[in-house]
């Protein structure tokens, strides 16, 4: 559940959940959008809420992709309005699949033209409005976050020992690279190490 929360993640959950959902074949795009969110390690429950909420999307442009995969593909285009397919999805499901299965990849074709510009510029705004929010990994967390991130390395060197002041650690230079006097998840580790031994 809390997988997937910094503002990047969560923005990325929100535009795939969306951009998945115009997918032009009926019936996948949650299951699409569950592989997304465990191949990218993305939020479950925001990239499903997004893909939810965007159903409208989908059957608003569940004809103009046809159209736009015939025109692509210089196909004859496939005259039929969204009632006629419900009628014949009630009729049978199997016999629709085949009668439709190469208008669907004609405009499942133009959907991919479509879906990295579209994931992109909502990733964008999305982004910019989650990463001005208190959320982890927002600005307002990072410092803090990082501050415990630290504490946990020096608990996890010494289990058994106080872990030591993240100011108390005591760096004259920087041979490792780092910055002079930072407090670094290796030099509080070594700091911890030493009050262990004392």
């Amino acid at each position: 559940m809390r997988q997937g929360i910094t503002p990047d993640k969560l923005s990325m959950s929100l535009a795939l959940g969306v951009v998945l959902s115009a997918v032009p074949i009926l019936g996948v795009t949650a299951l699409f959008c569950v592989a997304a969110a465990a191949a990218l390690r993305l939020n479950q429950p925001a990239i499903l809420a997004a893909n939810y909420a965007a159903t409208p999307v989908q059957v608003a442009l569940y004809i103009p992709f046809f159209r736009a995969g015939a025109w692509l593909f210089g196909a004859p285009p496939v005259s039929f309005s969204l009632e006629q397919v419900r009628a014949e999805l009630q009729a049978g499901i199997w016999p629709t699949v085949v009668r439709y299965w190469d208008a669907n990849l004609r405009a499942l074709g133009a959907w991919a033209l479509v879906a990295p510009i579209a994931t992109f510029v909502l990733f964008a705004a999305l982004r910019a409005v989650l990463r001005r929010l208190p959320i982890p990994g927002g600005p307002a967390e990072r410092p803090v976050a990082r501050a415990f991130a630290a504490l946990d390395v020096a608990r996890d060197v010494a289990p058994d020992a106080a872990p030591a002041p993240v100011a108390a650690v005591p760096v004259v230079d920087a041979p490792d690279g780092g910055e002079a006097g930072a407090a670094t998840p290796a030099r509080v580790a070594a700091a911890a190490a030493t009050a262990a031994a004392e």
